[in-house]
């Protein structure tokens, strides 16, 4: 079973502390309803080159950047549906391309460099992507609890809550338990604004009234620097020694 989706929107993103976290939801009450699955358990493979030219890249704030990733929301199993996405940004508008898979048919292809098992432009896409960057492999394991409201207006306003961020370098199972190092202080929320223009009035009256103020913080990136400054210190321990 195969589907594809696109998007196409801004994504703004905050860190917030608990009481910050608590005001927002009351302010929200009225406007924003918890989707269906309440709160998940996210799970991301960031693929990239064997010299992360991906996120260096990225971190360097281009206007154009791009990431390719497998999600779930789910303990994924061989026959659960996974989500194999190209991620693209060009001048703070965020582009999604998904396609959905079993997740052993989405880990098989990415494992053994095997063409992806739908014919379509988002898979075209997707592959076009592979062939550009030769030697992606697993990068990264990213994994998050979220809590995502949408506005029943229908005017697609999203806004999610991640809390415990964890990262790891081994283990690129999406059937695995959560666990890795931790991206986010104690009691630490990272908020994301999802929008097809501005933001609603209420809400920019309730940041503006916290005193709230935007990040550019990236899961990915925050924990490609976190990588690199173990490895260099490791790597200064074996000098010494």
């Amino acid at each position: 079973m195969h589907y594809q989706s696109t998007f196409q929107r801004y994504e703004i993103k905050y860190l917030l502390t608990q009481p910050q976290k608590q005001a927002i939801l009351r302010a929200m009450q009225p406007y924003m309803k918890l989707d269906k699955y309440g709160r998940t358990t996210i799970r991301n493979i960031y693929y990239d080159t064997e010299s992360y030219r991906l996120i260096r890249r990225s971190l360097e704030k281009p206007a154009y950047k791009e990431k390719l990733r497998i999600r779930s929301y789910q303990t994924a199993g061989p026959d659960d549906p996974v989500f194999v996405e190209l991620k693209k940004k060009y001048k703070s508008v965020v582009y999604k391309r998904r396609l959905t898979l079993p997740e052993s048919q989405a880990m098989t292809c990415f494992r053994y460099g095997l063409p992806l098992p739908v014919r379509s432009q988002i898979a075209g896409e997707i592959e076009y992507f592979r062939s550009l960057y030769q030697g992606l492999r697993p990068a990264v394991f990213l994994s998050y609890e979220r809590e995502a409201f949408y506005a029943p207006d229908g005017s697609e306003f999203r806004v999610t809550f991640d809390e415990n961020i964890l990262y790891r370098e081994q283990d690129f199972s999406l059937g695995s338990e959560p666990y890795g190092i931790p991206l986010l202080g104690a009691g630490q929320t990272l908020m994301e604004l999802k929008t097809a223009g501005g933001l609603p009035l209420w809400m920019a009256h309730e940041l503006n009234r916290l005193g709230v103020r935007r990040t550019s913080f990236s899961k990915y990136g925050a924990a490609y620097r976190d990588m690199t400054a173990e490895h260099e210190g490791k790597g200064r321990i074996a000098d010494a020694c």
